[in-house]
């Protein structure tokens, strides 16, 4: 009779055994295989018998959760987003038809709990021996609400986008992309969605323009070029120049931009008067100086050519560099393959992403030490567990402490006096940066960079708008205060 007992228990860990592995097979190394299998028609059903993690702000807003259906006598949950547009782009959407994009793509194993966490292994295989439903986990973000809001709302009715880091951590707080999209309507009404009024062509409501969003940098692309000429010690922040208005290049002159806030020939300035008037002049001999080579090797060491560290899908983030009929290329010999002068300013063929120039600007901020941008602080079960955490990580410091701090005082010029002068903050000291490329015909992408405070700094931001008749420092520049200050305040 023992012996029967025996193998009867025997018998019943193997199956249960079997059972753990398969459902660990299933649920973890197969799950994404089997998920990206768009005519997987089991699987597509199946996934809506979990009830999916909810996704909330930092502040704890609800921005992602469920609403339970009864269909054919089994219960499904389907995704609610009660904040609509607010943070489309970042969390994206996860629908029957349409499949998944954003985080709800990208975290996907853990928002149903088939991530290869022990916790998460043991309470989804404990529900399904128990025939209940299977619960996902949740996650919380380190974005945060209100900001967002300012920040989506000074974007309204136009084009562009605006990022916002803490740059001693990489914690993602703002990312807002116009014109956005209201996630609710993706499954049943998504013609409404490509027929909303747009403020350019093509609207592209579905592009995050924050992460994804290729466009020329103009003059904050100065901040690369003086981080090469001051960290290789070409040049120091005293260096004096001599701007006859333009600069001469393969034979030709190629003159200052009319935004400089002052006259269109400096004279005689200094390198931090250089960047505090965006003197194109100036900036193209110093490109012709230290080399088209030079420049793009500090790009690269600020995360150029490569996609921006996030945990939404590759796809979602593009890598900023040279372009060549829409294909990024590094050159073999960019002293023969590149204009060094126009590159200096930010033109030539350069296309960049708000992330990457706000994770230029954060990296300035924090000594010269770059840090991984990230939007998911903590991961919990549904207990309200902690499985997972972020911790800040260095992922490069491209240039020094002093060339940092040089770069620091130099960009606060650009506000106490300078371009953008439209950043002032009463009581803060701000450190930014203008853009204006030009695009063709009348209008320009405006551009600008910041962090605050700039003895302390614990925000920085990048801002850009498409189509504008103005300059960054009037079109910008207001926006990223708006951001700053809401930022700042809150703590």
């Amino acid at each position: 009779m023992n012996r029967q007992i025996a193998q009867l228990a025997v018998f019943t860990l193997v199956l249960l055994a079997a059972l753990i592995v398969g459902t660990t097979y299933w649920q973890t190394w197969a799950a994404a295989g089997l998920a990206d299998r768009q005519d997987n028609a089991i699987m597509r059903v199946a996934q809506f018998t979990i009830k999916r993690g909810e996704i909330r702000s930092g502040d704890g807003t609800l921005l992602a959760t469920n609403t339970a259906k009864r269909v054919e006598g089994h219960t499904l949950y389907f995704r609610r987003y009660p904040q609509g547009a607010l943070f489309a782009h970042l969390i994206g959407y996860s629908t029957q038809s349409r499949s998944r994009a954003g985080l709800e793509r990208s975290e996907n194993s853990f928002l149903t709990g088939a991530d290869a966490n022990l916790t998460s292994l043991y309470n989804t295989t404990i529900n399904q021996l128990k025939g209940v439903t299977v619960k996902g986990n949740d996650l919380r973000l380190t974005v945060r609400a209100g900001a967002q809001r300012l920040a989506m709302g000074a974007l309204a009715g136009k084009c562009g986008a605006a990022v916002a880091l803490d740059p001693r951590t990489g914690k993602l707080l703002v990312i807002a992309s116009q014109p956005s999209y209201d996630p609710n309507l993706v499954e049943k009404n998504f013609n409404l969605i490509l027929r909303a009024p747009r403020a350019c062509t093509p609207g592209s409501p579905l592009l995050n323009r924050a992460t994804d969003g290729l466009f020329s940098p103009g003059s904050i692309f100065k901040v690369v070029t003086a981080s090469a000429a001051l960290n290789t010690g070409r040049f120091t922040i005293d260096s004096t120049f001599n701007d006859p208005g333009y600069c001469i290049e393969y034979g030709k002159r190629v003159h200052n931009s009319l935004d400089q806030n002052g006259p269109e020939i400096f004279g005689s300035v200094n390198f931090t008067q250089a960047l505090q008037h965006s003197i194109n002049a100036v900036f193209c001999d110093i490109g012709k100086a230290i080399g088209a080579g030079s420049i793009l090797d500090y790009s690269k060491r600020y995360g150029f050519y490569a996609r921006p560290p996030l945990e939404t899908p590759s796809n979602e983030r593009a890598p900023s560099g040279l372009y060549d009929h829409h294909k990024l290329f590094f050159p073999r010999h960019p002293e023969t393959a590149v204009d060094p002068g126009r590159l200096a300013f930010g033109q030539e063929r350069m296309l960049t992403t708000p992330l990457q120039m706000a994770m230029v600007a954060a990296t300035v901020a924090n000594g010269g030490r770059e840090m991984r941008p990230y939007a998911v602080d903590r991961v919990t079960d549904p207990g309200g567990t902690t499985i997972s955490t972020t911790h800040p990580e260095e992922i490069a410091k491209p240039i020094s402490r002093k060339t940092a701090q040089d770069l620091t005082s130099m960009m606060e010029a650009v506000v106490t006096g300078g371009t953008g002068t439209a950043a002032q903050i009463p009581g803060i000291r701000v450190a930014g940066k203008t853009g204006t490329a030009e695009t063709g015909g009348t209008k320009n992408t405006t551009w600008f960079i910041a962090f605050a405070p700039a003895e302390a700094p614990r925000v920085a931001v990048a801002v850009v708008l498409e189509n504008q008749t103005g300059f960054g420092g009037t079109t910008a520049a207001p926006i990223a205060k708006t951001i700053l200050q809401a930022l700042l305040s809150r703590r």
